[in-house]
C-alpha cells in the first residue's frame, strides 16, 4: 500500500469513527463543553416547564460530530401524564423549508434548472403575474399592474417573489383567504398542484427580486420538485433525502404506527395557561389539530409539511454542516451548500433578515445582539421548535416543543445556554 493510499484510509477511519459516535443513540461525548455549564440546559427548560409555558421539549447539540448532548423533558401530553421522549414526533412546520431547499438544490445540481430561471419556464401558470398597485382604504385591492420582471426560481429560497402567506396581514391576505389558500397544513383532500394554480392567479405584493415578504414560496418551490422530478414531494424527499440519510421517523403524513408518538399540541392562552389546541387559536389555522394523522394526507406543504424527530432532523442538518455528506451519502456538494449558506437578502432590522437560500444567516454578530457566531444558518417552526447550525464551531442545536400561540422565549434562551458552555 503507498502512502497515499494509507493516509486516505486512516482518514476514512478517522471520519467514520467520528459520525459514528453521532449516530449512537444513546452514546454521548460532551468533549469541547464545560460540563457544569452545558447542565444549565436542563434548568432552563425545567423552568420553562414548571412555569406552565411548554407541556415539554427535547433538546439536542452535536458538537464536531458527536452527540454531546441530547434529553427528553416534561410530557408529550399533560392530560395522561405521557413522559415525553427522545423519538417523539413533532410538527416541524417551517423547518421543512430547509429540506425542500436541499431538495430543489438536488436537481439544480442534476442540470435540470438554473437558479436565476424564470418559474414558469417549468410552471407556465405564472407566465403573466400581477403586482398590487393600489388599495383602497379598506385593504381591498383597488389595481393592479403586469410585473415587470418574472420570479425566478431563486426568489422562491429567499422569500423575493412578492408571494406572502393567509396568515401574513397585509394586502393580500384576503384575496389569499376568499381563493382558499391554505397556509401549508390541512387534513382536506386537496393538492399542491391545485393550491399553486390558485396562488398564480393571485397577485404578488411587490415586483419580484425587489422586496422580503415570509410566504408560500417554498411551497411552490416544493411544486416546482414536483413537477421537473415527475414525482410526489413526499416520494422525492424519501428517496433522495430520508432514505439516504437514515431519516426513519420523518414524513409528511404519519403512518398508524408512528401516530402514539406524535406530541399533543398545545395552545398558551391568556389567563388559562397551556390548553390542548383547537387549532383556531393563532393566525395560522390548523384545520386539524392532529395533524400530520388523520384525513385528507394528500398537500405535501413544501413550506411547512413534515414532521421529525429531533435526532432525525439532527442527522439533516449534521450533513449541511458536513458540506453535503453525512456517512458516506452525498446529498449535495460543498459548493452548493457554500451559496446556500450565503446571504442574499440584506437585513434591514427587526423585519428582514439576512438571508440565503433557505436560512437566516449571521453576518454581523454584534448586530444579532445575542451569542453566535458569523456565517450561523438556522431557522424556526411555527410550533416552537428551532435548529442551528454553526460552521466556525463545527456545532448543531435542535429544539422542539409544541405550543401555538406562546410567549416563551426558550428557544432564544436555549441558544444562549447552548453557547456558553463552550469550552
Amino acid at each position: 500500500m503507498t502512502k497515499a493510499s494509507l493516509a486516505t484510509v486512516l482518514l476514512l477511519i478517522a471520519t467514520n469513527t467520528a459520525w459514528a459516535q453521532f449516530t449512537e443513540y444513546d452514546q454521548l461525548d460532551s468533549t469541547g463543553f464545560v460540563q457544569e455549564r452545558l447542565g444549565r440546559i436542563d434548568t432552563v427548560i425545567n423552568a420553562e416547564i414548571s412555569k406552565g409555558k411548554i407541556p415539554g421539549a427535547v433538546a439536542l447539540v452535536a458538537l464536531n460530530g458527536k452527540l454531546a448532548y441530547f434529553k427528553s423533558f416534561g410530557f408529550s401530553d399533560i392530560d395522561t401524564k405521557t413522559p415525553m421522549q427522545k423519538d417523539n414526533i413533532f410538527r416541524m412546520a417551517s423547518m421543512t423549508k430547509a429540506i425542500t431547499s436541499v431538495g430543489a438544490m438536488i436537481l439544480y445540481e442534476r442540470g435540470l434548472f438554473q437558479l436565476n430561471d424564470p418559474v414558469s419556464k417549468y410552471i407556465p401558470d405564472f407566465s403573466d403575474m400581477q403586482v398590487i398597485s393600489e388599495v383602497g382604504g379598506n385593504g381591498d385591492i383597488s389595481a393592479t399592474v403586469p410585473a415587470s420582471a418574472q420570479i425566478k426560481i431563486v426568489d422562491l429560497f429567499t422569500h423575493t417573489s412578492g408571494i406572502s402567506y393567509p396568515f401574513t396581514p397585509n394586502s393580500l391576505q384576503k384575496p389569499y383567504v376568499a381563493a382558499g389558500i391554505i397556509d401549508g397544513m390541512t387534513s382536506r383532500n386537496i393538492t399542491l398542484q391545485a393550491q399553486m394554480k390558485l396562488l398564480a392567479k393571485q397577485p404578488l405584493l411587490f415586483e419580484p427580486g425587489s422586496d422580503y415578504v415570509y410566504g408560500l414560496g417554498l411551497d411552490l418551490l416544493g411544486y416546482l420538485i414536483e413537477v421537473i422530478s415527475g414525482k410526489p414531494l413526499d416520494q422525492f424527499f424519501a428517496e433522495e433525502i430520508f432514505t439516504p440519510l437514515n431519516m426513519q421517523d420523518s414524513h409528511f403524513y404519519l403512518p398508524k404506527a408512528k401516530v402514539d408518538r406524535l406530541v399533543t399540541l398545545y395552545a398558551e392562552m391568556d389567563q388559562v395557561g397551556l390548553t390542548v389546541a383547537r387549532g383556531n387559536e393563532s393566525n395560522i389555522n390548523l384545520d386539524n389539530p392532529r395533524y400530520p394523522a388523520g384525513d385528507g394526507q394528500s398537500y405535501f406543504s413544501g413550506g411547512a409539511g413534515v414532521s421529525s424527530t429531533a435526532y432525525d432532523y439532527a442527522r439533516f442538518i449534521q450533513m449541511l454542516l458536513n458540506k453535503g455528506t453525512l456517512e458516506g451519502s452525498r446529498i449535495l456538494s460543498r459548493k452548493s451548500v457554500e451559496l446556500m449558506q450565503s446571504a442574499r437578502v440584506d437585513s434591514d432590522g427587526d423585519q428582514i433578515p439576512d438571508f440565503g437560500l433557505g436560512f437566516e444567516i449571521i453576518v454581523d454578530a454584534a448586530k444579532a445582539g445575542e451569542l453566535g457566531s458569523i456565517g450561523t444558518y438556522s431557522w424556526s417552526g411555527a410550533y416552537l421548535t428551532s435548529y442551528w447550525i454553526d460552521p466556525k464551531e463545527n456545532l448543531i442545536a435542535v429544539f422542539l416543543s409544541q405550543v401555538r400561540p406562546s410567549q416563551s422565549d426558550i428557544r432564544a434562551k436555549f441558544n444562549t445556554i447552548v453557547y456558553q458552555a463552550l469550552e
